[in-house]
């Protein structure tokens, strides 16, 4: 029988549901995230020999966020760095790990101090990834979805016997955006504003998925991602996963009527999936870090 070794491994408590309330004043605040805990290190006792002396229970992870929370959360980012610094410093074994979040948005009702509602349309993301002494930090977002009801068009593919789509030059362009960027190395060793480069780079992508025509929607994410890049150096590679929400024009001569692109049957399956990487001409490669994030991104 040939000899099995232990290679690559990471354990940890996923999906820790975290709401923390800021109540110094009568005017609270709200933060609520998923957090998931993963350390990596020497654990090899454990997997072959059934030797739990380096295993850091998962409910110790977890207890870790909560009492973590408890002095604020301030950015997801900020968060699990502060996860991975203690992780790594408390025990001589783990020397890196994966640590991620969701957050999930929310707003006041009537400008009111202690009533919210769910509010982001989309869902904020954060991996941060230690090995050794690296760090990488990857943020982003998914389910933003925008829609531009012209301006685009598709014309110029290639045809063959199987090609029914007609060219069209004026149609709705419709995705749900889910993205991730990888910060530099200046960002992760700074006291950097994490929250306020979200908002800059989400505005930055909303507003150039508006300021063109687009002849296809990989052109769009091209110039999204080179709003982010011109706009914000702390941001190394960008990527993409969008669906093409497809809007098809119903026919409606079965009633007499013309439909000048006005009523359209909106179809969730099947779908065209763009995907791309967007990076610096000079930007280092992290492939390690992206390892493990589901998906393209």
């Amino acid at each position: 029988m040939s000899n099995v070794i232990l290679t690559k491994n990471q354990y940890g408590k996923a999906e820790n549901r975290v709401v923390r309330i800021t109540r110094d004043t009568d005017r609270h605040e709200i933060e609520d995230l998923n957090v998931t805990s993963q350390l990596r290190g020497d654990f090899v006792a454990a997997h072959l020999e059934g030797d739990n002396g380096h295993v850091v229970p998962t409910d110790t992870q977890k207890n870790t966020i909560f009492a973590f929370a408890k002095d604020g959360v301030g950015s997801p980012e900020a968060f699990l760095l502060r996860l991975a610094d203690h992780f790594t410093s408390s025990f001589d074994w783990v020397n890196g790990g994966r640590w991620g979040a969701e957050q999930y948005g929310w707003s006041r009702i009537d400008d009111h101090d202690h009533c919210f509602y769910r509010s982001a349309p989309e869902t904020r993301t954060a991996v941060v990834v230690r090995d050794g002494d690296d760090t990488t930090i990857i943020a982003g977002f998914y389910g933003l979805t925008v829609l531009k009801s012209t301006e685009s068009g598709f014309k110029g593919y290639p045809k063959d016997k199987y090609t029914t789509l007609q060219e069209t030059g004026d149609r709705i362009m419709a995705t749900d955006v889910s993205t991730r960027w990888r910060y530099n190395s200046e960002a992760v060793s700074t006291g950097f504003d994490f929250n306020a480069a979200y908002e800059s780079i989400k505005a930055s992508i909303m507003s150039s998925f508006t300021d063109h025509y687009s002849r296809a929607l990989q052109e769009t994410l091209y110039k999204m991602a080179q709003a982010v890049i011109a706009a914000h150096p702390e941001v190394e590679e960008i990527k993409f996963s969008c669906p093409n929400k497809h809007h098809f024009t119903s026919d409606l001569a079965f009633a007499g009527l013309e439909n000048p692109n006005e009523v359209f049957y909106a179809a969730d399956r099947p779908y065209g999936l763009i995907e791309a990487t967007f990076a610096r001409e000079d930007a280092n490669s992290a492939e390690g870090a992206w390892v493990g994030i589901a998906g393209f991104c």
